[in-house]
């Protein structure tokens, strides 16, 4: 394992809004790909991570917890002199945004969860949890995990695609050590009734964090939360339908304006 110092990332376009993208469990910071291209350079500049145990960060020694992503986080903004910026986080990178939010409230200026894992964790049934605990060992149980949180709908090669990056992009170890922090670790009653403005992206197609779910967690916490229901996609919205995203992401983001930039 190698000594870690700050998180790597990639800056994408040169905008006045700072803007910090989490990946999920099963992705390096190369989940963002499909959106890259599309999305607004000039209103937003957007730092693109690896979490430990992921991409370049691949053999960084640490805990794997949304808790030591947050502080790697706020370190990231620090290291580029961002004094305040919005966060977006997919899946197990959501419930890292919400411990940034829970560690540094003041800085954050509004969040973009896709389909967040609550602040609560996600509690898994037995059968369930062998399914998720054996795929860091087992791609058969990723795909399996892909083919059921995007509602069975996805073509054979997509899904080998996304279990190979998944499998390449991570290590095993770090893998199933996150499992146990996304999944059992409950901090919402550091985030409930944050002002922050938050708003969840959903996929119609997946089951596991749907809704129904974020509405009795994360529109229950966050006061100024919004939902929004993409109704052909499941779990990894970035590839399923990443303008659809970039679009309800980007209007939101917008919607914040400090520092003399123009609303929209």
């Amino acid at each position: 394992m190698s000594a870690f110092s700050v998180l790597p990332h990639v800056l994408h376009g040169d905008g006045p809004h700072k803007v910090i993208a989490v990946h999920g469990w099963f992705a390096d910071r190369s989940a963002y790909d499909p959106v890259l291209p599309d999305l607004d350079a000039g209103s937003f500049q957007y730092a693109v991570v690896d979490l430990r145990g992921y991409g370049e960060a691949s053999d960084a020694d640490g805990s794997y917890t949304t808790a030591e992503g947050a502080a790697d986080v706020l370190a990231l903004a620090d290291r580029l002199g961002w004094d305040r910026f919005s966060l977006i986080g997919h899946s197990m990178g959501g419930a890292v945004i919400q411990r940034t939010v829970a560690a540094a409230p003041q800085r954050v200026r509004r969040i973009v969860g896709v389909s967040p894992v609550p602040a609560s964790g996600l509690p898994l049934p037995p059968e369930q949890w062998e399914l998720f605990a054996g795929a860091a060992q087992n791609p058969d149980n990723r795909r399996a995990i892909l083919d059921i949180t995007t509602g069975g709908r996805r073509p054979a090669a997509w899904l080998d695609r996304m279990v190979r990056r998944s499998v390449e992009c991570s290590d095993a170890n770090a893998f199933r050590a996150w499992l146990d922090s996304w999944a059992g670790e409950d901090f919402h009653d550091r985030i409930d009734g944050s002002p922050v403005p938050a708003l969840a992206v959903v996929g119609a197609l997946d089951p596991a964090l749907s809704a129904d779910l974020q509405r009795s967690t994360w529109m229950r916490w966050f006061p100024s939360a919004e939902l929004v229901e993409l109704p052909s996609c499941g779990h990894y919205a970035m590839d399923e339908a990443p303008l659809d995203v970039i679009r309800v992401m980007e209007d939101f983001l917008r919607a914040d304006a400090e520092d003399g930039e123009a609303k929209a």
